[in-house]
C-alpha cells in the first residue's frame, strides 16, 4: 500500500475498511493508523486466513480505493 496515501486519510478508510473486513474493530483500526502490514497481520488474526492471503486481500482493497 501506498503508505503515504493511507496514513493521509486513514479517517475516511478507516470506515470502508470497517464496512469491508467487520470483524476488525475500533481499536485495531486505531492501532493499525494505516500501516498495511499491521492491517495484514490483524486480518490473519481475526479471520484466521493465511498471511499471503491477507496480503492479497489488502493489495485488492488498495486497488478498488484506485480505481474510485
Amino acid at each position: 500500500m501506498n503508505q503515504d496515501t493511507i496514513k493521509g486519510q486513514w479517517k475516511q478508510l478507516s470506515g470502508q475498511i470497517k464496512q469491508h473486513w467487520g470483524k476488525l474493530t475500533d481499536d485495531d483500526l486505531k492501532v493499525t493508523e494505516g500501516n498495511a502490514e499491521y492491517l495484514s497481520g490483524k486480518l490473519q488474526e481475526r479471520y484466521g486466513i493465511a498471511r499471503d492471503e491477507a496480503d492479497k486481500q489488502v493489495k485488492a482493497f488498495e486497488k478498488k480505493l484506485h480505481n474510485h
